[in-house]
């Protein structure tokens, strides 16, 4: 999949229904989250990420990339844990990306294709280390699902205190309670709301 599946009609009805977010979509109306059709890239780049801020991760990521070449099982299984350690990864998440790596053929894409989003994030999971904030990255960017409302992300939470509660702390009822207009597009929503902390696309 190369384009996200009715990107233009989940920003017209957030327009529609949000007054807040709809500034944000049409500053820049060509802007669309890139979809890669890479599952493993795909995930072990969203347990590099794991807890780290947006421009922290892109570094480590690079030089992640750098030491292995190419993100394949191959080629990560191919480094030592003390190599990809000096990347910045800690101990654990290098366990981790190397552990996806000894089962890629738990990332084959037909095992998810009739998966409802529950039950694909409960099979991510099987994996150590991927929570659930990993596996709904994994869901917005490569199986394009429409409705994932990350509550665990801290870029996601931010962005609403900031611009629906003056940033103020809220709970995940109250952000699930701003969010429900944005059904069933709150991947969209939550793509906008990340850019309107950082202009730089998010992608993994």
């Amino acid at each position: 999949m190369t384009t996200f599946p009715n990107w233009d009609a989940a920003k017209d009805h957030l327009c529609a229904v949000d007054p807040v977010l709809a500034p944000w979509i049409r500053r820049d109306p060509g802007a669309c989250l890139t979809p890669r059709a890479q599952p493993f890239r795909t995930l072990v780049r969203s347990v590099v990420s794991q807890q780290l801020s947006i421009k922290a991760a892109q570094t480590i990521w690079d030089r992640f990339e750098a030491l292995c070449g190419e993100i394949s099982p191959e080629a990560l299984l191919a480094q030592s844990v003390e190599s990809i350690r000096a990347t910045g990864l800690s101990g654990r998440k290098a366990s981790y990306v190397q552990g996806i790596a000894q089962e890629p053929w738990r990332l084959e894409m037909q095992r998810y294709t009739t998966l409802t989003d529950e039950a694909a994030i409960q099979l991510l999971t099987e994996y150590r280390g991927v929570g659930v904030w990993t596996a709904q990255m994994f869901l917005m960017f490569t199986l394009c699902r429409g409705d994932v409302l990350p509550l665990g992300d801290v870029g996601l939470r931010r962005a609403v205190e900031r611009h629906y509660a003056k940033g103020e702390r809220l709970s995940d009822t109250e952000i699930e309670t701003i969010a429900q207009p944005w059904q069933p597009w709150r991947t969209v929503a939550t793509w906008y709301l990340w850019r309107s902390l950082d202009p730089l696309p998010v992608t993994y």
